[in-house]
């Protein structure tokens, strides 16, 4: 029987990783799917991962139909065994429902990732009706730290520097990954959106990884001239 999966868990937990992971195992036994995905750091039409895997995808908009394109691409011939449906969070309601009836009417296993919640700790209408309508669902077990080292559980956003918590849902833009002992080089333009995991209590004080660190530079005593 088919099933509709979804797999989830913060940024920088390996969703992409083990979605391009589980698209390799299932062609490895001869199965034949389909990769999709939506607002990818990466551009376009692409599945990545911060491990610098890629693979090339179908790009789902608001618009697109995922019942329809099923149903056409096996009138005319092809065949389809699995869809694998990377950054679902940013599907429509009304898209997963269509995977569902895909799952259930075909017998087309989908298999779904994405991050629960936005940078304002509310959930994705994609992944709501994920958690609503989905056979299984599995939290990743691969933990992404906060900044403190506890278990990051929140997405933040960080807009010149400055963490936010009202805005516009969807922007994309990257995890932020400087070093502090390798900083850029010089000239270079910081990244205007970015985002980062933290643990609750850090996200609910707004203490990202930079204002840790201008704290703690400001607490440094001097040295003795």
């Amino acid at each position: 029987m088919a099933e509709l999966q979804f797999f989830t868990g913060t940024m920088d937990s390996g969703k992409s990783t083990l979605a391009l992971q589980t698209n390799h195992n299932h062609a490895a036994r001869g199965r034949v799917g389909r990769i999709f995905t939506s607002h990818d750091r990466a551009g376009q039409a692409l599945v990545s991962s911060r491990l610098g895997l890629t693979h090339d995808a179908l790009e789902v908009d608001d618009d697109f139909d995922f019942w329809r394109y099923v149903v056409d691409q096996l009138t005319h011939g092809a065949r389809i065994d699995y869809l694998i449906c990377d950054e679902a969070q940013f599907y429509t309601g009304r898209q997963i429902e269509d995977l569902a009836k895909v799952v259930d009417e075909l017998q087309v296993d989908v298999f779904a990732f994405g991050i629960l919640t936005d940078f304002r700790t509310q959930l994705f209408a994609g992944s709501r009706r994920l958690v609503e309508l989905a056979d299984r669902m599995h939290v990743l077990q691969v933990e992404a730290l906060c900044w403190c080292g506890k278990r990051a559980t929140h997405n933040a956003r960080s807009v010149d520097g400055v963490m936010v918590v009202e805005g516009e849902q969807v922007v994309v833009g990257d995890v932020e990954s400087d070093d502090p002992d390798q900083p850029g080089q010089p000239g270079a333009a910081a990244p205007e959106v970015v985002y980062e995991v933290l643990c609750r209590a850090h996200h609910r004080r707004r203490m990202t990884t930079a204002r840790a660190r201008a704290v703690s530079m400001v607490a440094e005593p001097l040295p003795f001239a």
